[in-house]
């Protein structure tokens, strides 16, 4: 019998505030317990940011510089397969509670007026919007008005506002109660992705969260280092990136996202007592994680954006029921983001698309050790969106929005940085893993180089690539195509 699945993502939460990472003060208690029942992957790496970009790899499996969704509102190609059609093809009708943020390729728009050409908040295809929390978080206000809330104020202010009302008015107690009345009420096996806006910003915790931690207790962020490169300090002089420099405005901020963490944590805890409660918690494998990190003031900065690992480094806790052997261990090996879907297709029985970049953490899950796998981890940024507009569009001889990205190759001891305009970085992480100590050494720095360039020709898109036409009617691996299902 198929099992049931449940894809929780929580929207821009770093690894280490995972109490079970060894967070000095944030408290997790259901994540932890989802670890010990599970499988904890303790250098898990998101590929891309912001929400889009992140969430394109984790729904395709796919690394940005394949998938090319480079910025929020970036079209996501109608061509690639992704998560929710390989769950329907198993015979699922995948559920949506939440969002995805991918944007509609305009070639699928019925015209220049079609509404969703003016959002980048559509809804991944394959889906079933059961619940669909765009920005607007229109069904979250309709409800927060019937309860006699003043909603004129929008969406964004009733989100900045959260700390003034209880925790059961929140947007993620909501969102929980939502799907966990669509739960019951299945009695098929069900594929359900619940997406978490928290612990996103605003940076104002629902409830008893808002003083859930002290800000004199949260920890100093990591500062800039004495020379900064020329992104860092372009960031820091953007008002958008910059974090703040008070130490009492910091210390709230870093105390607010940690409740969000506790209130985040809070809402798995119910939904997965509602599996536990329905009798289907040894029928549903669950995963956790995330789509990017935060920077929380660390190099000055925060939300994500960058290099700096914290952008990146997100949990990742899978539950395969069926695969006990696994349970509670914590794997320290290099995992991506890019591995929950083939991991998905693997626990549902469907074949991993060709498109994957990914692998499946299968055997990790199994307690055992692949005789394969990455010894480095790898994610991109780009910020063309943040000029489009601004740049000449003089195509094709108008290269300047191509120049806007890099690329990270981080190992054991070092991550290398490649910028698209020639300029790279260097950093010693064994020396300094705070990600402030370059390195020059050509001894150092060329395998480095020759990896990440190795890696990258590794990946080129190869959906049709090891397939050939020919007389016999074609020989290869077959991507997904309708009449050969």
């Amino acid at each position: 019998m198929r099992p049931n699945v449940l894809l929780i993502t929580l929207d821009q939460f770093r690894a280490d505030c995972l109490s079970a990472a060894g967070h000095p003060i944030v408290r997790t208690p259901h994540l932890d317990a989802l670890a010990s029942e599970g499988v904890r992957f303790a250098r898990h790496y998101s590929q891309a940011a912001p929400c889009g970009p992140g969430r394109a790899s984790l729904y395709t499996g796919m690394y940005q510089a394949n998938h090319r969704v480079v910025g929020n509102g970036t079209p996501l190609d109608r061509g690639f397969d992704n998560v929710a059609l390989a769950a329907r093809r198993a015979g699922y009708s995948p559920a949506l509670f939440g969002y995805t943020d991918q944007a509609i390729d305009p070639r699928d728009a019925t015209g220049p007026d079609d509404p969703r050409l003016f959002t980048y908040c559509g809804v991944l295809p394959g889906f079933d919007a059961v619940l669909h929390l765009p920005d607007d978080q229109g069904p979250w206000v309709e409800w927060l008005s019937k309860l006699g809330y003043d909603t004129t104020v929008g969406p964004g202010r009733l989100l900045a506002t959260e700390h003034e009302r209880p925790e059961e008015h929140s947007v993620g107690a909501f969102l929980t109660d939502a799907a966990t009345d669509w739960i019951s009420a299945q009695r098929e096996p069900w594929f359900a992705h619940v997406s978490h806006l928290r612990p996103h910003p605003p940076y104002s915790a629902p409830g008893r969260w808002a003083t859930a931690y002290d800000p004199s207790d949260t920890a100093v962020p990591i500062p800039p280092a004495a020379e900064l490169s020329a992104y860092h300090a372009a960031a820091l002089a953007d008002p958008r990136a910059a974090a703040p420099t008070d130490r009492d405005t910091l210390g709230h901020m870093r105390a607010q996202y940690f409740g969000l963490i506790g209130h985040a944590d809070h809402e798995v805890g119910r939904l997965l007592a509602a599996l536990r409660r329905l009798g289907q918690w040894d029928d549903t494998v669950v995963v956790v994680t995330s789509d990017h990190g935060e920077m929380l003031g660390d190099h000055g900065l925060k939300e994500k954006l960058g290099y700096w690992e914290q952008s990146y480094a997100i949990p990742c806790i899978v539950r395969d029921p069926r695969l006990a052997d696994g349970h509670g261990t914590v794997v320290e090996a290099f995992t991506e983001n890019v591995d929950v879907m083939p991991t998905i297709c693997d626990s549902i029985g469907a074949p991993v698309p060709s498109q994957c970049d990914g692998y499946p953490l299968t055997p990790f899950l199994a307690g055992d050790v692949p005789d394969r796998w990455r010894q480095a981890a790898h994610w991109e940024y780009d910020w063309r969106s943040m000029s489009i507009g601004a740049v000449p569009d003089e195509w094709p001889w108008e290269r300047t929005l191509e120049r806007q990205h890099l690329a990270v190759h981080r190992t054991e001891t070092y991550a290398y940085v490649q910028f698209g305009n020639g300029n790279w970085l260097c950093f010693d992480l064994a020396a300094d893993p705070t990600w402030r100590t370059s390195v020059d050494d050509p001894a150092v720095v060329l395998p480095l180089v020759q990896d990440l360039l190795t890696w990258r020709s590794q990946h080129s898109q190869r959906t049709l690539a090891a397939l050939v036409l020919d007389e016999r009617g074609g020989t290869g691996r077959w991507p997904n195509v309708a009449w050969r299902s």
